[in-house]
């Protein structure tokens, strides 16, 4: 925090992570209560969002190795509030439905993929590799104000000018974030490429995560594990709104435990991953996820169902910060500095292969064997993947970050590549 280059980059984060806040409560709740989704629909409103990321990392990320970083990271808040602003333009002038807010997912999801990319690799050129893992704990910490404060306020906006006037809120933050990024002082390394080698170098960033044990062993458990979050996100703002009978603005009080989960996450994530280990910590996150969605699959429809709910959200984001800041950190920390637009690209991509069936199967899934079935196979999905991930000596025995992959048999994978010609 002494760095002037990595305050303003956390300061943006919080700044931004307000107005998700608002978009993440908004954008549900416009198409469960104003629009009155069914649970297929909810499913396809996310698997939607999601398909731009099938669709497009693998190519955006080998054109995020020729670019610099910084300006596509300021670039996608811009565009993302844009996006925003759209809704409640179209709620204006009569024309909102779902299929608008399905192209407005299509665009979110298509900036999350390149701009994601990006704000991830800016942080690997602001922070020194041995300091990942508790530069990612920070990151969790900057959103956990917003996670503790965000939802409730989004829940009172919500209710006084409706979800769709909301998303305004979010549009100004997020271009107030990009305010805040423009100018950063960022060095960074880019190896000059023809033009005519951008498939190949596709091919190289797919065989390095695929040809590195530990990168594919996390990408595959990950997918597994999207699956089951996006299937308990299609469903848990309906079961909140429908079976729990709860008002927008107490759903945004309820959120508000995701921002208690946050900062337990992140205060006690690095030091859990210190004392056991980066693997082991990644396999108790997986099961704090997957006790949450269990506990709200059994929830009773009362006061206690919705202490349920709060908990439920408070284990998910929890156990989502001791995942993510040692899966980020892990593959970080292998990955050649050429390598690593590619290689996020390439993670993200098998990362939400599942990710938007998961989706599909969970709106499904609420609709023929109702909400708590989708929860249900969310939690019990999770807690087998549990026993699987310890039962892997690779994971369980996984007690530092790993050393970085030497960059002469990335070049001599890459000149494997090009042999043909």
């Amino acid at each position: 925090m002494r760095d002037a280059t990595y305050r303003r980059l956390w300061l943006s984060i919080v700044t931004s992570s307000f107005g998700n806040q608002v978009m993440m409560l908004a954008l549900p709740l416009t198409a469960a209560v104003l629009l009155q989704a069914t649970p297929t629909q909810m499913g396809l409103l996310t698997a939607i969002e999601l398909l731009p990321f099938l669709l497009f990392s693998l190519p955006s990320g080998v054109w995020l190795d020729r670019v610099r970083k910084l300006p596509v990271y300021v670039a996608g808040e811009s565009a993302i509030a844009l996006a925003a602003a759209s809704v409640p333009l179209a709620w204006w002038l009569g024309w909102l439905n779902m299929g608008w807010l399905y192209v407005v997912g299509f665009m979110l999801g298509a900036v999350h993929t390149v701009a994601g990319t990006a704000a991830q690799v800016v942080l690997t050129q602001v922070v020194a590799r041995d300091r990942l893992v508790e530069a990612h704990a920070k990151n969790a910490l900057a959103t956990s104000g917003a996670e503790v404060v965000g939802p409730g306020l989004a829940g009172a906006l919500i209710r006084i000018f409706g979800a769709p006037l909301a998303l305004l809120v979010n549009a100004v933050l997020l271009l107030s974030s990009a305010l805040i990024l423009r100018g950063i002082a960022i060095t960074e390394r880019r190896e000059p490429r023809p033009p005519g080698h951008f498939w190949r170098d596709l091919a190289v960033g797919l065989r390095f995560v695929t040809g590195t044990r530990l990168l594919l062993t996390l990408g595959v458990l990950m997918a597994v594990w999207q699956m089951c979050h996006y299937a308990a996100v299609t469903v848990q703002i309906l079961f909140a709104t429908r079976t729990l009978g709860l008002s927008e603005h107490a759903v945004g009080l309820c959120y508000m435990g995701m921002g208690v989960g946050t900062i337990t996450g992140s205060v006690l994530g690095r030091r859990v991953s210190d004392r056991i280990g980066p693997g082991p910590c990644l396999v108790v996150g997986y099961a704090i996820c997957g006790l949450g969605w269990l506990l709200l699959a059994v929830a009773p429809a009362n006061a206690w169902g919705v202490a349920a709910f709060a908990l439920m959200l408070m284990s998910f984001t929890t156990g989502a910060v001791f995942i993510f800041i040692n899966f980020l950190a892990l593959r970080q920390a292998v990955t050649p500095e050429p390598l690593l637009g590619r290689m996020t690209s390439t993670m993200r991509w098998i990362t939400l292969l599942a990710a938007a069936p998961g989706a599909l199967l969970g709106g499904w899934l609420g609709d023929h064997f109702g909400l708590r079935a989708a929860l249900a196979f969310a939690g019990g999905v999770s807690m087998l993947l549990v026993l699987v991930a310890w039962r892997m000596p690779l994971i369980r025995e996984l007690k530092a970050l790993p050393e970085q992959e030497r960059e002469s048999e990335w070049l001599g994978l890459e000149a494997e590549v090009r042999r043909p010609d």
